[in-house]
């Protein structure tokens, strides 16, 4: 089964604002895909499962952006195990903001409570 890759509306609107900033984004954004593709959950220290339920997993992962050459980016992505599905939910620059948009992650896991 392959994976999907959707995006909430916020998560285009802040991709288009950074990747008119970070010209690399777009491609650096499909290679971070290509990995996830592979380790939904992640694999090494740049990851991080922030929030789960039965249906889903929130996780916190680092994006390498080349055009910024060695800071990053943050992507909060749910992941559905069931589906085969990855969900983008926020991006941001770690010099922009501390920490995800906590309460954006909370609405969304109510969503998909039992």
């Amino acid at each position: 089964m392959t994976m999907t890759f959707d995006e909430l509306p916020e998560f285009k609107k802040e991709r288009k604002r950074l990747a008119r900033k970070y010209q690399s984004l777009s491609e650096d954004l499909r290679e971070f895909q290509n990995v996830v593709s592979v380790a939904p959950l992640g694999n090494q220290k740049h990851f991080a499962v922030i929030a789960q339920n039965e249906n889903v997993h929130i996780v916190k992962a680092r994006l390498f952006c080349r055009y910024l050459k060695g800071s990053s980016l943050r992507v909060i992505y749910s992941y559905f195990e069931q589906e085969q599905r990855i969900e983008f939910i926020e991006i941001y620059f770690k010099g922009d903001k501390e920490n995800e948009d906590r309460h954006r992650v909370k609405e969304y896991l109510t969503k998909y409570q039992d």
